[in-house]
């Protein structure tokens, strides 16, 4: 099953991207080829690019004390593990009071390397970290494998409470949703959402071997999803067949 996810409002959607640029620097550092430590520096950057919002701190640290007020109301229900409760909570309060007593911006203290910010100032220039633009840093790629992944892992360290703690919130997240089986009828699904919950995020699973590809578009109201199959490599059409999937809302 291939599964989409799609998000109800900046905040949530700024979370993904950043889910996604974690997820990316964590499998290419551990790698040993230049080129991967190349793409994973790089992608070190497009975090502090994508954390430079001057409010994205605020709203984690803001999600992670509303999860654990929330959590804190399911205290005494004996259907709820005591232990696993305090395990979560113990985690949003690290995660809180780290943020809280970092100063600035995602990545801030990173920009006081002037060798690092040299090469972010190319990286998106094509071609622009070739071995005659920027020369320490070509040398740096020959350098022993582990001696570079031992920066790149010093470098990310910064950005590790910030990766933390999108995960465990979008974790938490994606746990308040129930799955249920939808048909899209002629290859459409318009759906009416329920009034008194602000959804957040959509996430729809789709087997491969019907060959389709979801258009998904929503708001607090309501959600569209439109189906659409491969026709040739280049050109995607709207399929008119009914087609079963997996709808999950999550608040």
């Amino acid at each position: 099953m291939i599964l989409y996810e799609y998000p109800f409002n900046e905040r949530i959607r700024t979370y993904l991207r950043l889910e996604h640029l974690f997820r990316r620097l964590s499998e290419l550092v551990p790698r040993s080829h230049p080129i991967d430590h190349h793409y994973a520096l790089a992608t070190i950057f497009e975090v502090m690019d994508v954390a430079a919002r001057a409010d994205l701190k605020s709203d984690v640290m803001k999600d992670l004390d509303k999860q654990k007020q929330i959590l804190n109301a399911y205290r005494g229900n004996p259907a709820i593990s005591e232990d696993v409760l305090d395990e979560i909570t113990g985690k949003l309060d690290r995660y809180f009071n780290a943020l809280n007593t970092t100063p600035g911006k995602a990545g801030l203290s990173l920009t006081e390397n002037d060798w690092l910010m040299s090469i972010r100032s190319r990286v998106g220039i094509p071609g622009g970290t070739c071995e005659f633009d920027l020369p320490s840093y070509y040398a740096w790629q020959h350098r022993d494998a582990a001696d570079r992944q031992s920066d790149l892992e010093n470098w990310a360290a910064p950005l590790g409470t910030l990766a933390e703690s999108i995960h465990l919130l979008l974790k938490l997240l994606r746990d308040s949703g129930t799955p249920q089986k939808v048909v899209a009828a002629h290859g459409q699904l318009q759906q009416n959402l329920p009034q008194g919950r602000t959804f957040q995020l959509l996430r729809l699973r789709l087997d491969p071997a019907m060959g389709l590809v979801p258009e998904i578009s929503g708001n607090r109201l309501m959600v569209s999803v439109r189906l659409m199959k491969q026709e040739a490599p280049d050109r995607l059409a709207v399929s008119t067949d009914d087609a079963q999937f997996e709808l999950t809302l999550c608040s």
